[in-house]
C-alpha cells in the first residue's frame, strides 16, 4: 500500500502560518490601523448614500427643467455622472484615511481624464448640445421641424443625436451639435399655419368680382380656422397677369390637404365663371438671312 507524503503540504502550511503571525504582529504595532479601517468603511458607506441622494436630486431637478418629452437617457446619463463623481471623491478620502498617497493617483486620473476628453471631444459636444436643447425646448417629440435640409417629425431626443422622420418616412439622425448650431424652424410650434396662394388673372378680368369669388372659396374651406379670417388682395402687375394673393390659416397638420383643396376649388370656380388664368407666352422671332445681292453687269 502506497503512502502519500504530506511533507510539502505541511511545509507550505507552516510557512503560511508564519507569514500570518508576522502580519498580525505588524498590525499590533499600529493600533490605529483598525480604527482607520473603521473610519474608511464609514466614509465609504456615507459616500454611497450621498451619491444615491445626489443622483436622485439631479433627476428630479432635470425633470422640472426639461419638458416631459425629453430623452430619459440623457437625464440618467447626467445623474450617473454626478453619482460617480461623488463616489470617486469618497474613494480618494478612504484611501487617504488608510495612509495611501493619493497625490500621484489624482495626477494619473487627471491625465487620463484629459486624454479621454480630447479623444471624445466631438461626442461630448453632442451631449452638451443635447442638454441645451432640452433646457431651451425649441421643439418637442411629435413636432414638425426643419433643420438645414432636413424636415420631418421629431421622433426622439437622444444623448448624441435627434431622430427625425422625414417626409419620405425615412428616419434621419441629426447630431445635436448640428441641430443646436443651425436655424431651427418649428412648423407646429404655433396653433395655426398660414397658407399663401398667388393666382394670376387676365388684365381684362373683373377684379372686384375675382376678389369676392376668391374670398367665398376660402371662407367655405372645411379646414380653415375661424380666426383669423381669410384675406384676399391684389399684389402685382405681372407680365401677362394681375396677381391675386389668398391668405388662409389652418392647423399645421392639415396644411398640405387644405392647400390642395383650396387650389382645386379655385380652379373649379374660375372655370365655372370663365375666368382665365394666363400663362407665360413665348414669342419666337426668326431673322431671315438677307437675300444675296444681284451681280453687277
Amino acid at each position: 500500500m502506497q503512502h502519500f507524503d504530506f511533507g510539502p503540504v505541511q511545509s507550505f502550511l507552516d510557512t503560511l502560518n508564519q507569514q500570518a503571525q508576522q502580519y498580525w504582529r505588524h498590525l499590533a504595532e499600529k493600533p490605529d490601523f483598525f480604527a482607520n479601517i473603521g473610519w474608511a468603511a464609514l466614509i465609504l458607506l456615507i459616500t454611497m448614500l450621498i451619491s444615491n441622494m445626489a443622483s436622485n436630486a439631479v433627476k428630479r431637478a432635470a425633470r422640472r427643467l426639461v419638458h416631459k418629452d425629453g430623452d430619459r437617457t440623457l437625464l440618467e446619463f447626467f445623474s450617473q455622472i454626478v453619482r460617480w463623481i461623488v463616489l470617486v471623491v469618497g474613494l480618494v478620502a478612504c484611501l487617504n484615511r488608510l495612509g495611501v498617497q493619493t497625490a500621484s493617483l489624482l495626477t494619473v486620473l487627471g491625465a487620463a481624464s484629459l486624454a479621454i476628453g480630447l479623444a471624445l471631444q466631438g461626442t461630448l459636444s453632442n451631449v452638451a448640445a443635447g442638454l441645451m436643447i432640452l433646457l431651451n425646448k425649441p421643439y418637442r417629440i411629435g413636432d414638425i421641424i426643419r433643420v438645414g435640409e432636413v424636415q420631418g417629425t421629431v421622433h426622439r431626443l437622444g444623448v448624441f443625436a435627434t431622430e427625425i422622420n422625414n417626409t419620405d418616412s425615412v428616419r434621419v439622425f441629426v447630431p445635436n451639435t448640428k441641430v443646436f448650431s443651425n436655424e431651427i424652424i418649428n412648423i407646429t410650434n404655433n396653433a395655426s399655419m398660414k397658407i399663401e396662394l398667388i393666382i394670376g388673372v387676365d388684365y381684362d378680368s373683373d377684379l372686384p368680382f375675382v376678389a369676392r369669388l376668391l374670398k367665398e372659396v376660402a371662407d367655405r374651406q372645411p379646414d380653415r380656422l375661424e380666426a383669423p379670417e381669410p384675406l384676399v388682395g391684389f399684389t402685382d402687375f405681372a407680365d401677362s397677369s394681375i396677381n391675386a394673393k389668398v391668405l388662409m390659416w389652418v392647423l399645421p397638420t392639415r396644411a398640405l390637404v387644405a392647400r390642395s383643396a383650396l387650389i382645386m376649388d379655385i380652379k373649379a370656380e374660375f372655370d365655372k365663371h370663365g375666368i382665365n388664368i394666363p400663362f407665360p407666352h413665348q414669342v419666337e422671332v426668326r431673322k431671315e438671312p438677307p437675300a444675296p445681292a444681284s451681280p453687277k453687269i
